[in-house]
């Protein structure tokens, strides 16, 4: 666990209600964090999708799946069977 001293400076006014929200508390600071954490996830995530969207990428079919799969686990078998 990494402990951290943050120093703020709010408003009086704000600073009363997060208090009295429980938000100024190390377990309220740390939903805080991981609140942000997951909208910033989310933005990155829509930002990779709209990439996507935009490089004309042509999805595979699911026979054109089954096959990179299928090639796959037979790489992953003979490089176990090398390996025994």
């Amino acid at each position: 666990m990494t402990t951290l001293e943050i120093k703020l400076s709010l408003p009086d006014q704000l600073a009363s209600q997060a208090e009295a929200a429980g938000i100024l508390t190390a377990e309220g600071i740390e939903r805080l964090v991981r609140e942000a954490l997951k909208r910033e996830a989310g933005r990155r995530l829509s930002a990779i999708a709209k990439e996507l969207r935009s490089a004309n990428f042509t999805p595979m079919s699911q026979q054109e799946l089954d096959a990179e799969i299928a090639a796959v686990r037979a790489e992953l078998r003979l490089e176990r069977a090398r390996s025994a």
